[in-house]
Parts: structure tokens; sequence; C-alpha cells
């Protein structure tokens, strides 16, 4: 976990710096700050002619825009400095966190879906509604990256990556996300298994027990928990059984059933996005 993709969208992203600070002092991480400022405004109104874009509306979203970039800068800028965390290359023998800023134009979920494949760690918000551009963009980095995406609540606890839960429902994409999330396993002081029964999982695959002797192989230290019911209920069990843990970071695969049916009925993904109060890391 070497290089971690921060995304600032604007001055409250302070949780997402936070949280990217706690991973890179456990890794020695470079972080990279991105800004992503839009230049596609679909704002139209009818006239006579037909319908064509405000100009004064343009112009104000704008110079939105332009200013939430600013917070965004000064934000990553005070943090890092506040933090002591040196912005550019780091001196000839430091060994310790450091981070850069970066400015992209371009949608942020597209950006950040395309930017993050490169990186260890996408670090993003969590969502406070659906419909949203921080879902968007949490999304995007899911489905586009490849790369495992840390969601961020609006609170931390005091540490990551102490404690781990992995919500364990035998699928291919809970399996890619243990495997990507790996660094943060062999760190951790505890591994807590919350695992559905084979008669909830969404196809035939391995037990919560089999995981967790493949896990004690590695050396670690490993508990079981069971989870029950289905979808949203599941999720709820898996939070549930995670906080209960004392988990401070969760590994859930995202999306195992299909994310229209998802948004349709719900599911234990989506019920997790919007209800965890520990940072999340999600892959498929």
């Amino acid at each position: 976990m070497k290089n971690l993709l921060a995304v600032i969208g604007d001055g409250s992203a302070g949780p997402v710096l936070e949280a990217a600070l706690l991973v890179a002092r456990r890794f020695n991480s470079h972080i990279v700050g991105l800004h992503s400022l839009t230049t596609e405004y679909a704002v139209v109104f009818g006239g006579e002619m037909g319908f064509s874009i405000s100009s004064e509306v343009d112009r104000t979203l704008e110079r939105e825009g332009h200013e939430r970039r600013d917070q965004a800068r000064r934000l990553f800028r005070d943090f890092m400095a506040a933090q002591g965390v040196p912005i550019g290359p780091p001196a000839p023998g430091y060994n310790g966190p450091s981070a850069s800023w970066r400015e992209e134009d371009g949608r942020q979920n597209a950006v950040v879906g395309m930017s993050g494949r490169v990186f260890d760690l996408i670090v993003v918000e969590q969502p406070e509604k659906l419909a949203s551009i921080a879902e968007a963009t949490l999304e995007d980095a899911i489905f586009e990256s490849g790369r495992p995406v840390m969601m961020v609540p609006k609170v931390l606890p005091a540490g990551v990556g102490e404690t781990v839960a992995i919500a364990w429902n035998g699928s291919t994409e809970t399996g890619t996300t243990v495997a990507l999330a790996m660094p943060f396993l062999q760190q951790a002081k505890q591994v807590v298994v919350v695992s559905v029964g084979p008669q909830h999982m969404p196809e035939p695959g391995p037990t919560g027990e089999d995981l967790a002797r493949n896990l004690e192989n590695y050396g670690f230290s490993v508990s079981l928990r069971m989870a029950i019911g289905r979808q949203k209920p599941q999720g709820e069990s898996f939070l549930k059984e995670a906080m209960a843990a004392g988990a401070d970071l969760m590994l859930k695969g995202a999306y195992t059933q299909s994310r229209i049916r998802q948004m349709i009925f719900g599911g234990a993904t989506r019920h997790i996005i919007m209800e965890a109060k520990i940072p999340v890391i999600m892959a498929r």
C-alpha cells in the first residue's frame, strides 16, 4: 500500500485525509490528493428559440467549481503541514508518509475511475445520499479502476486496521477484496470473519470456516462470527457483528448481486455503503 489516491472534492474532505494518513503511517505511503473540476454543465432552459444553456448559470457553476477547487487545495496543504507530512519529493533519507497534489479537468467520478488504476488504494468519502456525486465516484472507483476502494465515514475510529472484519459470503468479489487487502490483514492484531451460512450465499462458494482456516495459515489471529438474513438484513447483520467485535475496518466484496437489482430492491452492499460507521474497503 505504497501509493494512495485520496479524492478531495471540496473543503469538507477532512475525514478522507485523516483516513489516508492513518494508512500512510502504517505503510509509509505516498498520498496523492486528487481534485477534479468539471467543465461540462448540463443546465438548460427552454425558450421561444428552443433549449439553450444559460450563460449566467454557466458562469455561476464555473465560479462555484473554482471555489471548491481552492477549498480542496487549501485543505490538503493545511492538513499536511499540520501533520508534518512533506508535499513533494521527500528529503534524502526520509522514511515516512509523503504527499503531492494533483488537479484534473473532468467529471470527478470518471477521472477517479480512470486515474485510480495505478494506485494501491483509492480513498473516497461515504455518500450522504443516493444519486450523488459521492456515490457515483465510489461506484466508478469500484467498477472502473480494478483497485480496492476505501470508503470513509464522517467520523473515524481512533485507528484503522487494528481489528479487521471480513464480510464473507463466499463470492468471487469478496475473495478478490480479501486478496487485494492482504497488507491490512498482515498488520492487523485481530481478523474477524463475519460469515453467512451456505444457504444465504449468492452462489456456491467456500464457507467462512474455510476462509478462517486459510488465513490462520498465515499466522493471523482469526475469529469467526455468523451473520444472518439475506440482502438488506444481511448487510445490517454484517455491520452489527463487525461493530460487536470491535472492528475498525471492514472488507466487503462490492455488488455480488446486480447493481441494478440492489438499486431497486436493496442489498448488503448498498446498506453498508449508506450505514457503515467504520471505513470499508470494497472491490470486485
